[in-house]
């Protein structure tokens, strides 16, 4: 069993709002973001359901450094982050949403 966690990045369109985010399970934590489960929280507000970056870390610790290092950051270094694994910025849920937690 894989005890590590996903850093993600989510937004509303292209180069619009993003919201940094950190899981243990990517799929159902994107599912939330476009079910809009949490109808007061930010991502819900600007309407950031659009999976555009991610990146997988072996231990929730390490993805928490890694997301907390991402939101210092300024905002064109996280464009840069999402378009070097994205340069479309197409959402990549459907590239995810089978990805069984196990």
């Amino acid at each position: 069993m894989w005890n590590g966690a996903w850093v993600y990045i989510v937004t509303n369109k292209k180069e619009g709002t993003l919201y940094t985010g950190v899981t243990s399970e990517l799929p159902n934590r994107i599912m939330q973001h476009k079910e809009k489960l949490y109808p007061n929280s930010f991502s819900a507000r600007y309407n950031c359901d659009k999976l555009v970056y991610y990146n997988a870390y072996d231990s929730i610790e390490e993805a928490i450094a890694r997301e907390k290092q991402i939101k210092a950051g300024s905002r064109q270094k996280k464009i840069d982050l999402i378009e070097s694994m994205n340069p479309d910025w197409q959402d990549l849920y459907d590239s995810i949403k089978d990805w069984s937690v196990s």
